[in-house]
């Protein structure tokens, strides 16, 4: 039997799973258990990447570009629509490390980009 975790915003232990959610029966918050991971990661000290809506990115995720982005010292620039595959997420500046197809490896900020 796995153990749930507690509510996130009232720190009940008697959270049940409905569906693909988990629902607190004393609050009525309801979560699901990917929200429920990166909270816990981050409350360990962890560093969670997201992107622009929210969602939690991992390495080898596919990502889709939000805006068009101008390549600082060339003239190319990078189309809103652009699908990313296979990202690498890193600690620094720029979240994501890539290699997109007719531009060669950048690294983006994951405010620009969402999951795909």
């Amino acid at each position: 039997m796995t153990t749930l975790p507690a509510c996130p915003k009232c720190k009940s232990t008697f959270t049940y799973e409905d569906g693909n959610l988990l629902i607190c029966p004393e609050c009525a918050h309801e979560w699901s258990p990917e929200i429920a991971t990166a909270v816990a990661s981050e409350e360990a000290g962890a560093k969670v990447f997201r992107d622009s809506a929210g969602n939690v990115l991992q390495d080898g995720d596919t990502i889709t570009v939000i805006k068009d982005l101008k390549l600082k010292g060339s003239s190319k620039v990078v189309k809103m629509g652009t699908k990313v595959k296979n990202i690498r997420l890193v600690d620094s500046d720029h979240d994501i490390d890539c290699k997109i197809d007719g531009i060669g490896p950048m690294s983006l900020k994951s405010e620009f980009v969402k999951k795909a």
